[in-house]
Order: structure tokens, then C-alpha cells, then sequence
């Protein structure tokens, strides 16, 4: 069975690259039946927080990517780490060392002034010393041979065991080393595939060696490119690295992050917009870029926008309710609430902009944008207003085309450009000028609330 794993460290949020990741290894699982595991690598007693693990899990509920085991956090895990040290040590494949800092720094000094490939230099190796309060345990890395990296999206990987050093797998506090808990954790899972960044090639051959000296067997690796900002240099916040649930509270949909971040590094033909369906059936490890991707925060709001385009209107409303809510408006589900959003939704780029385009829908007008006041609201707009007032009024059907013809008759009577009674209009009904057109906009908006709106505007600009 293939089982895939997402590993985490809760030193801080959950950003894009790890939630590419995620979807990555989620997206493989899922296409093979088999198991995606969550996996919290809390070692770092000093940097890791619980708010921390909760963003993880945050980000990961609101992303969708569901998890068949887990969270499992290696600070729980310390008792089995220690027994495969003993058992690495036992077998002689990891020895006890008491190289200080100092002689360390020393020896890596000396070896790069001679021009070697700073390293540990084996000192402890096979002197056999006994464990104390100041020894490191490192493992015993072979001294010749390869290591082949059978890499599903760099292809095969070769490097020479002299490359590497002997590494420490436990401090000599006992807490184990990164290198070590992956290994443990990756076997006692059965994890079958290691979907991760390519920062981690350097640790794969020192992984492989080590659980080879346990008898385990070995995943196949993928090692995905990174994304890069768009100058070119490592993504940082500047560029978009902010936590994956900034992007909900700037009115992203969770599928349109996905299809996003999935484009970033993978193409299926020149399509852009994909469902959930179509990525489990396209999707392919092995057809990863291996060069790095590029982040585009012009082209995540164009997809963003594409997607909500996608969704019916009560779908829309269901997700933005959370937006709504934020924003102090009360939208039950219903005819009138999916009128207004298809109406609007066309012109969203997010679910903010759905709130704040429709908002005057639900929400009384209670001030008026002053800068759309200064530009169209002359001393003659008062006139027009009420001359249209009238026309509405007359109207036994209260249906767009009707509306419609009353602001022509009013542009006609008064032999004005049409601007001059429309924006009047958009700021006494909306508050500003930036609305649906006027036919729809009132027409839904309704005849007694429009009236109302556009009885107090024209008494306050008088």
C-alpha cells in the first residue's frame, strides 16, 4: 500500500511551500488508495509551540487535505528513539563520541585552510568509548560505496559515502537528532514514498544509509524544486511565504490556493482551472518540474477569481459566510441572498470583495463616500433625483427594464449625459459609485428600500 506522510515543524505557521508539499504527498495517496499520515516534528523543544501546531492543523482542515493517521508528535516518541539508538549502537553501526565544540571547530578550520570538505574526521570511531553526561552519539556512515537516491522527480541521484561524515543521531542530553527521528518515524510507519523539498537531498543519502544499518526498507524519494519570489531570490513573506491562513482571512478559496500552488512546479497541458476530480486523476509525481517555480500573487487572485465565477450562488454564500460574519452582516440562505451574489459575484476577485460589493444589499447606506460626493453631486443633482424619484414612484411594475426606461426619461427630460443621473443614484442607493448596473441593482434592491435610500440622499445632499 502506498503511504505517504506530511511532517511539519510547529516552529511557526503553515506557509505555501509546505502546504504544496502537503498536497503533493495528499494528491499521491489519495490516487493509489493508499494512506496519507500528519506528522509533527516537535524535537525542537526551544522553538516549538503549541500555537504552532494548532496553525498546522488549522491550515490543513481549512485546505482539505484530510488525514488517514496522526497527528503523531516525536516528543512522544522519545522511548522508541532511544531503543533504536541502543540498537544501532549494539550492532556497531553508531559509536559514543567526546569531540568538544572546540576540537570540532579546530579540525574544520584546518581541514578548509588545506582545501578539503570540512567533516568529522572519525576520531571516536573505534575507540569504544562509554556513554557520559558530555558524549554525542554519532552513526557509523560507511567508508566506501554509493548511495543511489532512486528520485522520482530528479531521476536517479548518486553520492559517494566519502562525501558524507558521521553524523550525531542522539545530543548528550539523549534528545535525538532530525536525521534519526525521520528514519525511525519512516520505517515505524511504513511510509512507501518521501514526497519533500529538495533542501533535503543533502539528508536523504545519510538517511538511506542509516536505515539500511537497521534492515528497513527504503521509500522511493521525490524531491520537489522550491518556489521562488519573483525577483529570483528564496520566497519570503514579502513575496507571499505568509501563513496559508492569511490567504482565508484575504478572502481566498481554500480549492483556488490548491490549484494554485498544484500549477506551481506541474502542468497538465495548457489547463489552468481545475476540479479536485481532475487533479486526483492528473496529477503525477513524477511529471514535476525539476526546476523551481515562481510565485505570482497577480495569477493566485486571477485564479481565485476564476473559481468563485465557478460556484453556484448559494455555494458562493456558503463560502463567504465566514467573511459575512466577520463583517458584522447577518445573510441567510434564500432567493433574495442568491440573487444579490450572482448578480455581483462576476465582478469578485475574492470573498472580501463579495462582501463589500453586495453589502449595501443587506446593510442600510449610513455615510456617503466623500470623494464620490465632491466629484458628481452638483446643485443640480438634487433636481434630477427627485424628477427620477417621481418617475419610480409612477411605476406599477418594478422590474429592471421599467427602471431602466425612467433613468433614460430622466436623462432625456433633463438633456444631461447619462453619468449625471446614474451616479447620483449609485451614491444615494450604495454610498458610492461602484455598483451593478442601475436597472439590476435597484430592481433587486427593491422598490420600497430604493425609494427610501433615494429620498433621504436627495434630502441630505440638498
Amino acid at each position: 500500500m502506498t503511504v505517504t506522510r506530511f511532517p511539519p515543524s510547529p516552529t511557526g505557521y503553515l506557509h505555501i511551500g509546505g502546504a504544496r508539499t502537503a498536497l503533493y504527498s495528499w494528491l499521491h495517496a489519495r490516487q493509489h488508495k493508499g494512506r496519507f499520515v500528519l506528522r509533527i516534528e516537535d524535537t525542537d523543544l526551544e522553538r516549538s509551540t503549541q500555537e504552532s501546531v494548532q496553525a498546522i492543523l488549522d491550515g490543513m482542515q481549512w485546505l482539505g487535505l484530510d488525514y488517514d493517521e496522526g497527528p503523531y508528535y516525536q516528543t512522544q516518541r522519545f522511548d522508541r528513539y532511544k531503543e533504536v539508538i541502543d540498537q544501532l549502537l549494539e550492532s556497531g553501526h553508531a559509536y559514543h563520541c567526546e569531540c568538544s565544540r572546540e576540537r570540532l571547530d579546530e579540525m574544520r578550520e584546518a581541514q578548509k585552510a588545506a582545501g578539503k570538505k570540512a567533516k568529522y574526521d572519525g576520531r571516536c570511531r573505534e575507540l569504544g568509548l562509554l556513554e557520559s553526561a558530555e558524549t554525542v552519539v554519532r552513526f557509523k556512515n560507511p567508508l566506501d560505496g554509493d548511495v543511489v537516491i532512486r528520485d522520482l522527480v530528479k531521476g536517479n541521484i548518486v553520492i559517494s559515502n566519502q562525501e558524507l561524515d558521521d553524523l550525531v543521531i542522539a545530543r548528550p542530553d539523549g534528545v535525538p537528532t532530525y536525521n534519526l527521528t525521520v528514519v525511525v518515524d519512516d520505517m515505524d510507519m511504513g511510509i512507501t514514498h518521501v514526497i519533500r523539498g529538495d533542501d533535503h537531498i543533502n539528508n536523504t543519502p545519510r538517511q538511506i544509509n542509516i536505515l539500511e544499518a537497521l534492515g528497513a526498507a527504503l521509500p522511493l524519494y521525490g524531491h520537489v524544486p522550491m518556489i521562488l519570489g519573483e525577483d529570483g531570490g528564496r520566497l519570503s513573506k514579502r513575496h507571499g511565504a505568509v501563513s496559508v491562513m492569511q490567504y482565508r482571512d484575504d478572502g481566498f478559496l481554500p480549492e483556488a490556493l490548491l490549484n494554485y500552488l498544484v500549477r506551481l512546479g506541474w502542468s497538465h497541458g495548457d489547463q489552468e482551472i481545475f476540479t479536485p476530480e481532475e487533479l486526483l486523476e492528473y496529477f503525477r509525481i513524477e511529471d514535476v518540474s525539476r526546476a523551481p517555480s515562481t510565485f505570482n500573487g497577480d495569477k493566485l487572485l486571477w485564479v481565485n477569481q476564476e473559481k468563485i465565477k465557478l460556484l453556484t450562488p448559494a455555494e458562493l454564500l456558503t463560502a463567504s459566510a465566514w467573511h459575512f460574519a466577520q463583517a458584522g452582516i447577518d445573510v441567510e440562505h434564500g432567493e433574495h441572498s442568491y440573487a444579490v451574489l450572482g448578480l455581483i459575484k462576476e465582478r469578485c476577485k475574492t470573498l472580501i470583495d463579495v462582501v463589500e460589493q453586495s453589502r449595501f444589499f443587506f446593510c442600510a447606506v449610513t455615510e456617503y463616500d466623500a470623494a464620490a460626493v465632491k466629484k458628481w453631486i452638483k446643485p443640480g443633482s438634487q433636481a434630477l433625483l427627485s424628477s427620477l424619484i417621481a418617475k419610480l414612484e409612477a411605476l406599477t411594475d418594478w422590474h429592471a427594464e421599467e427602471i431602466q426606461a425612467c433613468v433614460q426619461q430622466t436623462v432625456d427630460q433633463h438633456e444631461v449625459g447619462f453619468a449625471k443621473v446614474a451616479q447620483p443614484v449609485r451614491i444615494a442607493v450604495t454610498g458610492a459609485t461602484n455598483s451593478p448596473s442601475i436597472d439590476a441593482t435597484l430592481s433587486l434592491l427593491g422598490r420600497a428600500e430604493t425609494l427610501q435610500r433615494l429620498k433621504a440622499a436627495s434630502a441630505h445632499f440638498e
